[in-house]
């Protein structure tokens, strides 16, 4: 007899292995399978990479004749409609499956509710929710795309111990150990995309890549806001844009927050608002006009259009090296173009103005704090956000250490 200890047990195995494609799975989600009988795993797998097979239908040709009779755990309602392969209710009914266990409903209107009746319209036993909370967690990205029609958005930040995030004119500064590095490495790998503003982009030349031995193909989309097409020709974002694809979104400053010089980048201006007005065939901002002041580099920085030019030539250079050019009016639009692209899962990395554009705009839905021991000192770039400002529907989902480092996740409800 299969106690609730033993159903959580392996339910918690099925989420495990969901994560193993996490990222990977394009528009379908990363589901885990669990077959047990006689209280052993019989066979386990995951959404296949690309999103086909799905973890129902590889894990029952796995077992074969022996999963007749025995126990499904799947961390998202089976499929039940028709697409390129045959729905994974029907498959469960013709192995010959007796109980179905699942942690999340699927909110798609093609299945919702139907991948239960099928199974049960067969005489398959069928318990739902079961950790639902670390099911929806570990299906993030693909509920909130399904639900609120974007991806969903993790953002991340590193802070000293004295409320710093790094140090104006100084680029790249170290404020995690690599322990905390390696775990935000793991986290690339997981999302679709990752994005920076161009200040971060500008001062750090970052690669935004996945630098974990065996996970380099795993590099999301890199993503920089950037409406006055400022990424240096010469970046590491852009000489790699044809091998990890680089997307500069132009979004118009209206649509952005300021930066007060007491909280945030330092030694920045807010750009001037452009005349934006978008049609309804196309997407496009005005910009780079006649008066419009440029956005102050940091100190000992050096301006970001670094080899000339204006908006408009920079733009084309910028798409002849590769990279993909994406104007919107909102942050919202942004992202709702993401999803419809079959992004789940953006990852936003960048420095303060990027972290307070998406705080502001109500779109964050993990925060990831990781508090470092180092110290900054003077002249450093005060965090937009700390422990003590997160209220609200946010709650702590976990603490972790990572050798000297923590990190602090707060969620809010899906």
């Amino acid at each position: 007899m299969t106690t609730r200890a033993d159903d959580e047990r392996f339910m918690a195995r099925a989420i495990e292995v969901s994560l193993r494609h996490q990222g990977q799975t394009l528009t379908n989600p990363s589901v885990g399978c669990v077959l047990v009988k006689d209280g052993q795993i019989i066979a386990e797998a995951v959404t296949a990479v690309g999103g086909r097979p799905h973890a129902e239908r590889q894990a029952l040709e796995i077992a074969g004749e022996a999963a007749r009779g025995a126990t499904a755990y799947v961390t998202l309602e089976p499929c039940s409609h028709w697409g390129k392969t045959p729905p994974c209710a029907n498959a469960l009914v013709e192995y010959g499956v007796a109980r179905v266990v699942v942690a999340v409903d699927d909110p798609d209107e093609r299945v919702s509710g139907r991948g239960y009746q099928i199974l049960r319209d067969a005489g398959i036993v069928v318990e739902t929710g079961l950790l639902r909370d670390e099911g929806k967690r570990a299906l993030a990205g693909y509920l909130t795309r399904q639900m609120k029609k974007r991806p969903h958005v993790i953002l991340k930040l590193a802070i000293s111990a004295d409320g710093m995030i790094g140090r104006k004119g100084e680029g790249q500064v170290a404020i995690t150990g690599p322990e905390a590095r390696h775990a935000v490495h793991e986290l690339r790998a997981r999302c679709d995309c990752i994005l920076v503003g161009i200040r971060t982009a500008i001062a750090d030349d970052p690669e935004l890549t996945v630098r974990i031995a065996g996970l380099e193909n795993r590099s999301p989309v890199r993503i920089v806001l950037d409406r006055q097409f400022e990424l240096p020709l010469t970046s590491k974002l852009v000489r790699t844009a044809r091998e990890v694809p680089v997307i500069v979104a132009a979004i118009p400053p209206s649509a952005l927050p300021g930066i007060s010089p007491s909280r945030g980048e330092i030694g920045k201006t807010l750009p001037a608002r452009s005349n934006f007005e978008p049609t309804s065939h196309s997407l496009s901002v005005n910009a780079g006009q006649d008066g419009a002041p440029s956005i102050s580099p940091l100190e000992g920085e050096m301006p970001g259009r670094a080899e000339g030019g204006n908006p408009e030539s920079k733009r084309q250079l910028l798409i002849e090296a590769g990279v993909e050019i994406l104007e919107a009016p909102t942050l919202e639009n942004l992202l709702q173009t993401l999803a419809e692209s079959g992004m789940s899962e953006l990852l936003v990395e960048g420095g303060a103005f990027a972290a307070k554009s998406f705080l502001e705009a109500g779109l964050a839905d993990r925060i990831m704090l990781f508090e470092s021991p180092v110290v900054i000192g003077e002249g450093g770039i005060e965090t937009p956000l700390n422990r003590a400002d997160i209220t609200g529907d946010y709650a702590l989902v976990s603490e972790t250490a990572h050798g000297p480092d923590r990190c602090f996740c707060y969620e809010r409800p899906i």
